[in-house]
């Protein structure tokens, strides 16, 4: 009996171990560094610049549309702009990662979180299999306290990376519409998106058609659009597949009657981070 006591003791001992080194450690863009149990599993290799000032966010929104958002909370700076296995031709605009050095002495160890607002066209960013171009305030938040210059100093690193789950607390899918359409065309930059970030897909349903939903294309970086070739009837419902999980979420009428180019509309939808 005793023995029977001292397996069972011996396996929920070994149990708890694996669950607690397995458990999920979900991000939060806001956040700097992310503290997490490190099991070594699912990071891979990456190189890492940064550009831009060595606060800065990189460029004004970059190839993915953003514009002054990507200084500004949640995004708060820590964006990248991405080589072509990253940036996708602009359909990897939104993906999240984590990113993390340990090679050079500055290096914390611990990860970041960055979203892909951005695109690195040439030099190392398409000599690896992949390369983070970050802007200057994520490449010194892989720095230990009180040496991010120093870790900026050394300007190109060997870092580990991996896909993770976007999270935008209090933020719901936001649609900016471009200042280009009109009735009959439209065109929207789709931001904060929870879970994948990025999309594959989006569809336009017109009001009074309960079943109709009409493909958009993807016109550049985070901005979709749709040319119907006659008047669209508002108030508009827009339906978002995500990338990587296929997942969907429908914005019900989120562009109203009366919508105007470059005005914000925000939806009372997100994904599931």
């Amino acid at each position: 009996m005793a023995l029977v006591l001292q397996n069972q003791l011996s396996f929920f001992t070994i149990a708890l171990t694996f669950s607690l080194l397995n458990s999920c450690f979900c991000f939060n863009p806001k956040l700097l560094n992310v503290s997490v149990a490190e099991t070594g599993s699912g990071w891979l290799p990456a190189g890492a610049t940064w550009y831009g000032s060595a606060t800065g966010a990189g460029s004004d929104g970059g190839a993915c549309g953003y514009g002054s958002a990507v200084e500004q909370d949640p995004l708060s700076a820590l964006v990248s702009a991405g080589g072509p296995s990253l940036y996708k031709s602009g359909k990897g605009c939104g993906a999240c990662y984590q990113v993390k050095c340990t090679l050079n002495k500055a290096c914390s160890g611990n990860p970041v979180t960055v979203v892909i607002t951005d695109e690195c066209p040439g030099g190392p960013c398409v000599s690896e299999s992949a390369h983070f171009d970050l802007s200057g305030t994520a490449f010194g938040a892989m720095a230990t306290s009180g040496q991010a210059d120093q870790l900026r100093n050394a300007g190109v690193l060997q870092i580990q990376y991996r896909r993770a789950e976007c999270n935008y607390p209090g933020k719901t899918i936001t649609f900016h519409v471009d200042s280009g359409s009109n009735p009959d065309y439209f065109a929207t930059l789709i931001e904060y998106e929870d879970g994948d970030g990025d999309l594959s897909s989006v569809e336009l349903k017109q009001a009074l058609d309960t079943d109709s939903w009409v493909p958009m294309q993807q016109s550049w970086g985070a901005v979709w659009k749709l040319d119907a070739g006659s008047a669209l009837r508002a108030p508009l419902s827009i339906r978002l597949t995500a990338a990587e999980s296929g997942n969907t979420v429908i914005a019900n009428n989120v562009i109203p009657a009366g919508w105007k180019p470059g005005q914000t509309y925000r939806s009372l939808v997100n994904f599931k981070a």
